[in-house]
């Protein structure tokens, strides 16, 4: 049955209860449905919070044709990387493994699409109760909770961030680095690493500055564009930016020790190329 009607269609088992009762020669004992089974992935996908734009979005559909040589390596390597960590999740004392991935890059490489791949890969592969926060609109969500009004606290905001067995936290970096959101951002990251949970970030930041060759190729794409703007895709984003601009050093190196670089900083064209064609490249 496809999931769409599975969601909607009572079970004919238990008529959409979650249990039945099994007779055992007095009032009957219950027993949880075999459809709680069959309906658990589709529940924990939901539950993901995975935006309606990377619903689809899989390790497979990721697209590793590009222009240059280092572009293509530099992709395939990217996927290779986040299929092996899906094939690792699981460790042989069959613990989930307590490091991620740091989707590294500028806007358009694909780094989202990764990072949500991966994670409904793991939700589908081994039920895990995975979340997806773009950071930007989280920030946005805890500052309505300053509202008297507001129906939840920031507490309610940020505990299932610290509980969840996967965290993917998109856009590291985004915010301008006031004080408020760094206490913010120390406060995720430091719970998962003394917990050892493990997380996927993304972020448009430099772990290390571009080498000479790739400085220039920068400048010189950001020159030949309309006063700084990409007419196709807006603003341009400078690619020369370290993320230790935008964290604190102490932050920077947490994230070092708790997931592993995946950098796609050679895939201008590919991005450029694909977002004429609506792929959903981030």
């Amino acid at each position: 049955m496809p999931v769409s009607q599975a969601l909607v269609e009572p079970c004919p088992e238990c008529g959409g209860r979650g249990w039945v009762v099994v007779a055992d020669g007095g009032a009957g004992t219950a027993r949880v449905c075999s459809c709680r089974e069959r309906d658990v992935v589709p529940r924990l996908v939901a539950a993901a919070g995975i935006p309606a734009r990377y619903q689809n979005c899989k390790i497979s559909t990721f697209q590793t044709s590009g222009g240059a040589p280092r572009e293509r390596a530099q992709l395939m390597n990217a996927r290779a990387a986040a299929e092996r960590y899906v094939e690792e999740f699981v460790q042989e004392n069959g613990a989930f493994r307590q490091s991620g991935l740091l989707f590294v890059g500028p806007p358009g490489t694909g780094k989202t699409h990764l990072a949500a791949g991966v994670l409904r890969a793991l939700v589908e592969r081994y039920r895990v109760r995975g979340l997806f926060v773009e950071f930007t609109s989280l920030i946005h969500q805890i500052q309505s909770t300053f509202d008297p009004a507001s129906p939840e606290s920031k507490r309610q905001v940020l505990d299932p961030l610290a509980d969840a067995e996967l965290l993917v936290l998109d856009e590291l970096g985004a915010q301008q680095p006031t004080p408020w959101v760094r206490d913010i951002l120390y406060l995720i990251i430091n719970t998962r690493y003394t917990r050892r949970l493990p997380t996927l970030f993304t972020t448009n930041y430099r772990l290390e500055p571009a080498p000479p060759a790739a400085q220039k190729g920068i400048a010189k794409r950001i020159a030949t564009l309309d006063r700084g703007r990409d007419p196709e895709n807006g603003p341009v984003f400078d690619e020369t930016v370290l993320l230790s601009t935008r964290l604190p050093a102490m932050l920077v190196s947490r994230l070092h020790e708790m997931a592993q670089p995946v950098v796609l900083d050679s895939v201008e064209d590919f991005r450029r190329e694909h977002a004429v064609h609506g792929a959903h490249l981030r």
